[in-house]
């Protein structure tokens, strides 16, 4: 056992408590597994959930345009798109103007998917049971952060 590293003090920077990546880590675990609870009787996980509410909004689009909206690179895209099209959620058809690119339509059985899930979000805010308030200027600080980061990390 070495004697110098017993007498070294932690430095405050190194301490769990002092870190903003460990509470922003844990409540994305965390909230990812309350979602579950919702996602699970309807065959979705979670990053299959953030896949269909981009489609919601942009369908029809290119896998592209999701994977950009989502922060998730092809490889991890193309199963989870392949999953959603078994499930008979989406369809994926090349574009008559470029072969190359694939769009994503939603399916009678997605759009219906839409009016299921239309209630999660506002039962995990009663779960959390934390002022609306509060949750909208966190999400208004990590839509902040959230470019910065990007322009530092590669997909």
């Amino acid at each position: 056992m070495n004697a110098g590293l017993e007498s070294t003090p932690i430095l405050t920077q190194l301490q769990l408590g002092n870190q903003l990546c460990f509470p922003l880590y844990a409540s994305s675990r965390l909230i990812t597994r309350l979602y579950q609870e919702y996602l699970t009787p309807l065959g979705l996980t979670y990053p299959q959930y953030i896949v269909m509410m981009i489609l919601w909004e942009h369908a029809p689009c290119s896998i592209k345009v999701v994977g950009d909206k989502a922060l998730l690179n092809t490889n991890t895209l193309t199963p989870l798109l392949k999953r959603l099209e078994q499930q008979g959620y989406i369809h994926r058809h090349r574009a008559d103007s470029d072969e190359r690119m694939v769009l994503i339509h939603l399916s009678e059985a997605g759009v219906l998917l839409q009016q299921q899930c239309s209630e999660i979000p506002a039962q995990l805010m009663t779960k959390l049971g934390v002022e609306p308030a509060a949750l909208l200027s966190l999400k208004k600080l990590l839509d902040e952060i959230l470019p910065a980061l990007c322009e530092h990390v590669d997909n």
